[in-house]
C-alpha cells in the first residue's frame, strides 16, 4: 500500500497559518471549511486504495524549512515539506 503525507493544521494555528502564508488568497477562509474539505481529499485518497498518514504541521518548522530552501511559503512548499515527514 503507498502511503501519502496530508497535511494537517490544528485549528489553534490555524489564523497564524493564514498569516504567514505567501498564497492567501488560495486557501479556505476558515479552518472549519479547510478541514471539510481534506476530510474529503482523505476519504478520496482512502478509496483509491492509499494509506494516508496526517502529519501536524509545526508553523516554526515549516517557516524554518522554506528559509533555508529561500522559497515562499506556498502550496508547493507545503507540499514539499509534508513529503520530508
Amino acid at each position: 500500500m503507498t502511503k501519502v503525507n496530508l497535511a494537517y493544521y490544528r485549528e489553534k494555528d490555524w489564523k497564524r497559518f493564514i498569516a504567514l502564508a505567501d498564497d492567501r488568497e488560495n486557501l479556505h477562509d476558515s479552518w472549519k471549511d479547510w478541514h471539510k474539505s481534506s476530510l474529503k481529499v482523505k476519504k478520496e485518497l482512502i478509496s483509491q486504495g492509499f494509506e494516508v498518514v496526517e502529519i501536524v504541521i509545526d508553523l516554526d518548522e515549516l517557516m524554518t524549512f522554506c528559509k533555508i530552501r529561500g522559497i515562499k511559503n506556498n502550496g508547493k512548499a507545503r507540499s514539499q515539506f509534508v513529503q520530508t515527514k
